[in-house]
């Protein structure tokens, strides 16, 4: 009889737990936040005014991404106008391998692809739950592309991002999750990381591996530039400044900019030298001898009487690109260009 009734009891228990089951997940369901699904951004006519982190050329146009998911187009640095975006995420990088095949990476992990000249931008990757942005993106060809980005975001696509996929060859630079800040490619072709905590990783064959380079400084690096046709420069906080012939090699020199503002763009300029762009307005011109001269960034300014006037940008820049004898600068307070020599 014992058993009769443990028989009885478990038989009605999942004859109840089948009853009420969809509606325990109901509750379940209920209870999870709904998911977060992406936003077109919207066209505000202050856009190229506002905070902006990244600039490049597709070769044909020059493109600057920033706040709100803001991708801005001009033909000659002075007039820009906002195309559509699917996403309002802040926007944190921009690289194109051909005229008319780009990509946009930026925060919730967003990954975006262009392939008419950045007219229309279609959504790749977007993944707030990650709670990772992705910082930069090197676009190596059409189909072969790179996004870095913090507590070690390393994505891969060699289809044109049609599959998108967080690197496993790369154990020893993504040790500790520090976040990778840029990514850039060297005259030779290789690929070099920076990162914080000084994080440095190079790649020889086109960002398949990875090797963790000793760094010449334990802060953090915002960028780099070529320098030569195997060596580069590195930048970062508190202006410090580095460079080398041989990146492989690590043997690395720093180089005295006279200032402690930190940089956090710089471009390489006609005539071989580079700019760096950094805070409060900083810009400098650095030579091959190390000669530095400063870049002065200016905006025009009203006053109350109605009296226009040029005045020094003093807002913090994001990066800097040389196009047409100028070096276009975009950051906080958007985009300025200024003379180069």
């Amino acid at each position: 009889m014992k058993n009769l009734r443990l028989k009885t009891f478990l038989a009605a228990s999942t004859v109840l737990l089948a009853a009420t089951s969809p509606w325990l997940r109901a509750q379940e369901e209920a209870a999870s936040p709904p998911p977060v699904k992406p936003r077109d951004a919207e066209i505000m006519p202050l856009a190229p005014k506002g905070l902006l982190l990244d600039v490049t050329s597709s070769g044909k146009h020059l493109f600057a991404v920033g706040d709100r998911g803001v991708i801005l187009v001009s033909n000659n640095s002075k007039d820009w106008a906002q195309v559509p975006v699917p996403v309002r995420s802040a926007l944190t990088g921009i690289s194109f391998s051909s005229e008319q095949v780009g990509y946009a990476v930026g925060h919730d992990a967003v990954i975006l692809k262009t392939a008419d000249g950045g007219k229309t931008w279609a959504l790749q990757n977007f993944e707030p739950e990650l709670e990772k942005p992705f910082l930069s993106v090197l676009a190596l060809d059409d189909d072969h592309v790179i996004g870095v980005g913090a507590y070690g975001l390393l994505y891969r696509t060699s289809d044109g991002g049609n599959t998108w996929a967080q690197s496993e060859e790369a154990v020893e630079l993504l040790e500790g999750e520090l976040h990778l800040n840029k990514i850039a490619k060297l005259a030779n072709g290789n690929l070099l990381i920076v990162g914080e905590q000084g994080t440095m990783g190079l790649s020889t064959d086109g960002g398949e591996t990875w090797q963790k380079l000793e760094s010449p400084y334990d802060g953090s690096l915002f960028g780099a530039q070529q320098h030569g046709p195997n060596g580069a420069i590195v930048y970062g906080l508190r202006g410090n400044v580095f460079k080398c012939d041989d990146v492989a090699a690590a043997e690395w020199t720093q180089v005295d900019v006279d200032t402690v503002s930190s940089f956090f763009g710089g471009a390489t300029l006609p005539d071989g030298s580079i700019a760096l762009v950094g805070l409060a307005g900083k810009a400098i011109k650095l030579d091959a001898s190390d000669a530095v001269t400063r870049v002065k960034v200016t905006q025009p300014q009203t006053d109350a009487n109605g009296n226009t006037q040029e005045k020094d940008v003093t807002g913090s820049f994001s990066a800097a690109l040389a196009w047409g004898g100028r070096l276009v600068v975009v950051g906080e307070l958007g985009v300025q260009s200024a003379a180069i020599n």
